[in-house]
């Protein structure tokens, strides 16, 4: 199932959560003559089908979605799939064979090569697996080359760079060679190199797959810090469901070249679309994943025909103020109320031990619903036979 929003008015200064990217029909054949090939996939043909007809590869099948400014838009797959076809597309690197790439209104796919040029310089950067760091250069000097590429004058690049370095903890390290510094460290300087130029987007493809998985988390960690410093929009492809749900604002499963689920990470432990979905994520402990917010449900408050056990009182703001026994009578004290953002796996616990439904609540205080041991319960056990044998390569 793909799901997708409205198509975006378009505007260079996109405001955080409106759509920057508009992804809509977009298909990528590898032959000389993609024509039989999409005509195929229009019908309603699978890759397997067109590959075993026609002996042609379809890298992406039918992909439409957005992306909001400001957000961590992860792509995942098992390998085939489709995912790194797709960041190839966004930029070009790979063209189209169909569909339309709308970045802020503006469409990609129609632009001439010097001005889609300037688009990229101005608003992509990427950011790999392999590193891609010059053997010859030192870190500053990597970090720069982006802009060494684009145009800008030395003693700008430099200044940019440095401060780029600086954000991921390398400023010390501005005259090593790759070849002095660890995989981690060097993974850091393409990093930084992505950030000097002040990029729009950035797109990152299978960026920490390589690392050790403590240097991977790591990584994760400081790309989520300066994700809350900048609000970037940022395209992360990766085949690893735990690497998804940690560092995603919303998610795209693919299959085949389509795209079979976006939604944010509880909405797919919640409700995966198929079983593909669901045993993707099967290995995912939800306890780290789900937030207070995503199990908040409204007080049972007598309308199913039962008198309600307890009452929920907020004030004409809908601020929390306390919980009352059904009767009214009683007023149950020393009850806090949790945070949105608790990480359910904090909350076991309490839940267990409340003599009644925990309340919810936002930052401001205001009341969301309550946490009950059942709905907790319900969360946590997502089936031992959901999507046995799912591979995650």
């Amino acid at each position: 199932m793909t799901m997708t929003l409205p198509t975006p008015t378009g505007s260079s200064s996109t405001a955080i959560g409106q759509v920057r990217l508009a992804v809509r029909g977009l298909r990528k054949v590898f032959a000389d003559d993609p024509r039989p090939a999409l005509e195929m996939l229009h019908r309603g043909a699978t890759k397997a089908e067109v590959l075993h007809r026609l002996n042609v590869n379809v890298g992406v099948a039918e992909a439409s979605f957005d992306i909001r400014a400001g957000e961590i838009f992860v792509i995942m797959g098992l390998s085939g799939s489709g995912k790194s076809t797709i960041v190839r597309l966004l930029n070009r690197l790979i063209e189209p064979s169909e569909g339309q790439i709308r970045l802020d209104g503006r469409d990609l796919t129609a632009l001439p090569y010097g001005d889609l040029v300037e688009v990229l310089r101005r608003d992509m950067s990427m950011v790999f697996q392999s590193f891609a760091l010059l053997p010859n250069r030192t870190a500053l000097e990597n970090a720069a080359f982006g802009l060494e590429v684009a145009g800008v004058k030395r003693g700008e690049r430099r200044k940019a760079a440095l401060a780029a370095l600086e954000r991921v903890g390398l400023a010390d390290y501005a005259d090593r060679y790759p070849d002095e510094l660890s995989g981690g460290m060097q993974q850091r300087v393409g990093l930084a190199r992505a950030l000097a130029k002040n990029p729009t987007i950035m797109l990152m493809d299978e960026a920490f797959s390589a690392l050790d998985p403590l240097i991977r988390c790591d990584m994760q960690d400081e790309l989520l810090r300066l994700q809350r410093e900048d609000a970037r929009t940022i395209v992360f492809i990766s085949h690893d469901a735990e690497e998804a749900m940690r560092i995603a604002d919303r998610i795209a499963v693919m299959e085949d070249g389509r795209i079979a689920q976006i939604g944010t990470p509880a909405e797919i432990l919640r409700a995966p679309a198929d079983g593909y979905v669901r045993a993707f994520f099967r290995g995912v402990d939800a306890s780290r994943v789900l937030r207070a917010r995503d199990l908040a449900r409204p007080p049972d408050d007598g309308t199913a025909g039962e008198p309600a056990r307890f009452r929920y009182r907020t004030d004409p703001e809908g601020r929390f103020r306390g919980v009352l026994a059904g009767d009214g009578a009683s007023v149950l004290f020393g009850l806090e109320p949790v945070a949105a953002e608790t990480p359910i796996q904090a909350l076991l616990g309490r839940v267990a031990a409340a003599a009644c439904p925990l309340p919810v609540v936002e930052a401001d205080g205001r009341f969301l619903g309550v946490i009950s041991c059942s709905a907790l319960l319900a969360a946590l056990d997502r089936g031992e036979d959901a999507g046995r044998g799912a591979r995650h390569g």
